[in-house]
């Protein structure tokens, strides 16, 4: 899916824009065959097909078809989904993403909260995931959205736990805070490249931005966990990958999800190379010894992905932790 150009409100501290010969327009660069390990076939189940008919009937959307997820089938056969929130139209043109980009046409719909959680309040769940779209359009960047949803959740499942996966919000502190004082148990915002690769893979955004969102979601909800994600494959060098885990590390950042980057489409930017599962496992391993107590890695993880199983593994870490601190 091609992407329409992008528009949306400019402000002062957007990066600057690729030169050209970074543009989306890579139709004739090598395109790599894709390897056994990062290909996973589409299967259809009832279970599946059910889900997609209770999102379409509530008028929602989720970044496992607008982004095109590997692994839509599995988990939505098992009923998990990640909701996008404020529509299907992002106001940013990351080179490596899937979703439409454009300017919306739509405000925040108010009753969207409340169809979020009457959708959730049917699913067999124990931990919902909302992200949404880029809306640089919007003061707050879409903050209120995820905090009204976040309530009508908890009003509707209480026992549920919550993660959130936002946008950098332009950087804006207090959007930030918005979302920490619904109270999410997981505060997950990807900086999904290392900081020499931004201009040409997400012009737009800044990797210092996204590392002071983390750094304040980590500040304003110390019980939380704070996450963040990155692809491999864009033209990155391990030794970057290790520089960029110990900069999160720095931040806060107590879980990590690494996976390949896959091409959308031709008209997205190419895959550079395909690592091997040896070295998504080798990366794990550094992650730990800088101290990222948890870290999905492997060609096929995403944010979303397992993300209650992510969640349970860490609150357990956190847990036998403080027995043991208990006992000594």
């Amino acid at each position: 899916m091609q992407s329409a150009p992008q528009s949306g409100v400019q402000r002062p501290d957007r990066a600057c824009a690729a030169p050209p010969e970074a543009a989306r327009g890579t139709r004739a660069a090598g395109h790599l065959r894709l390897p056994q390990h990062c290909a996973r076939p589409a299967l259809r189940t009832r279970e599946a097909d059910a889900l997609q008919r209770m999102l379409r009937a509530r008028g929602l959307v989720s970044v496992c078809e607008e982004a095109r997820c590997p692994n839509r089938s599995e988990c939505w056969s098992q009923g998990h989904v990640t909701f996008m929130l404020l529509g299907s139209v992002c106001t940013r043109a990351c080179r490596f993403c899937a979703v439409a980009t454009g300017r919306p046409a739509a405000a925040p719909d108010p009753q969207e909260p409340l169809r979020v959680a009457d959708a959730v309040a049917q699913l067999a769940v124990r931990h919902v995931v909302l992200t949404s779209v880029n809306r640089d359009d919007l003061p707050d960047g879409g903050a209120q959205q995820f905090a009204a949803t976040l309530r009508a959740i908890r009003s509707r499942r209480p026992e549920l736990t919550t993660e959130v996966l936002t946008p950098d919000f332009q950087g804006d502190c207090a959007a930030v805070a918005s979302v920490c004082a619904a109270a999410p148990d997981v505060y997950n915002h990807n900086v999904e490249t290392v900081p020499r690769l931004y201009r040409r893979v997400r012009p737009g955004a800044s990797f210092e931005r996204s590392l002071r969102v983390l750094a304040e979601a980590r500040r304003l909800r110390p019980a939380a966990v704070v996450k963040s994600g990155f692809m491999l494959g864009l033209g990155e060098t391990r030794e970057e990958v290790v520089a960029l885990l110990g900069a999160l590390r720095g931040a806060g950042v107590d879980s990590v999800t690494i996976g390949q980057y896959l091409r959308p489409s031709l008209d997205h930017l190419p895959v550079t190379r395909y690592w091997e599962p040896a070295e998504f496992d080798a990366l794990a391993a550094e992650a730990r010894a800088l101290g990222i107590p948890q870290v999905a890695s492997a060609a096929l993880v995403r944010s979303s992905y397992n993300a209650e199983r992510t969640f349970e593994q860490i609150r357990a870490a956190r847990a036998a932790d403080s027995r043991r601190v208990v006992a000594e």
